[in-house]
């Protein structure tokens, strides 16, 4: 049985969830995706991904490490082609963006 373009995306963008999910802030023990650090996640019809993402702050000094991190981790996704990270500053990160995982994994619930 073949899959539909739809479902092929909905397996990728589920795999590239979960690989975000080992990704850990540098400076806060909560990984990425439960951080509200991504925004958005573009899969377009070649399997190239867009992975629109904030940090906690603009001044972070393991931005660049972060994001090539990132990177990396999603290109080694089976199927995925080319891997381009927008990083944004708007709108700011802030608490409200935390996963209620991730409150409760810093003690904020």
């Amino acid at each position: 049985m073949n899959m539909t373009h739809e479902e092929e995306i909905f397996i990728l963008e589920s795999s590239i969830i979960t690989t975000l999910k080992m990704i850990f802030d540098p400076e806060i023990p909560v990984n990425i995706y439960e951080l509200g650090l991504i925004y958005k996640i573009d899969i377009d019809a070649n399997n190239n991904v867009e992975i629109t993402m904030t940090l906690t702050s603009p001044n972070c000094p393991m931005a660049d490490d972060l994001l090539q991190e990132v990177r990396d981790k999603v290109k080694a996704i089976e199927n995925v082609n080319k891997v381009t990270i927008d990083l944004v500053f708007d709108p700011p990160w802030t608490q409200d963006m935390l996963s209620d995982e991730a409150k409760l994994d810093m003690g904020l619930l």
